[in-house]
């Protein structure tokens, strides 16, 4: 039996994870959330495709080479949520489950209101905001649940 495999992209900056902002984005390294998405899909019997990029035209190129390949996406596309309408149309050519995923509940922020436009969010199955780092392991469990056969959440 083979494992499904989910594809974790991250945009712009998030390398940057635990030195920017961390009042708003937590102290965790991108590194750090890697390490714990791994562990997730190993706990629910997942492969990970885990990837970072600054470049808008990578992560096209990355949902583009997934196209049959993957069973589910994980964006957090960070800034290019509310400027990349290429990132939304690539993302409309996968037909597996898409959660877009941020660290923060941007609606929090009055002084960010510009954050509030997604790209993405029509493409996505669902979306996870507001949790931090810890959003990730959340997605991984609700990724899981939306590929799941059996699912509620299918039906």
């Amino acid at each position: 039996m083979s494992l499904s495999t989910v594809l974790c992209l991250n945009g712009p900056n998030l390398n940057m994870l635990g030195v920017r902002e961390p009042e708003i984005y937590g102290r965790a390294t991108l590194a750090e959330v890697e390490a714990a998405v791994r562990e997730k899909a190993d706990a629910l019997e997942l492969a990970v495709d885990f990837r970072q990029s600054n470049s808008e035209t990578q992560l096209i190129d990355w949902i583009q080479q997934a196209v049959g390949k993957v069973d589910g996406v994980i964006i957090n596309p960070a800034a290019f949520t509310h400027t990349s309408i290429a990132i939304a149309d690539a993302l409309r050519i996968l037909s597996c489950p898409i959660i877009e995923l941020h660290f923060n509940n941007s609606y929090r922020y009055a002084d960010r209101a510009f954050r509030h436009l997604s790209h993405v969010r029509p493409v996505a199955t669902g979306v996870i905001f507001g949790f931090g780092a810890s959003g990730y392991l959340v997605a991984m469990e609700a990724i899981k649940l939306l590929i799941s056969p059996h699912a509620l959440a299918r039906k």
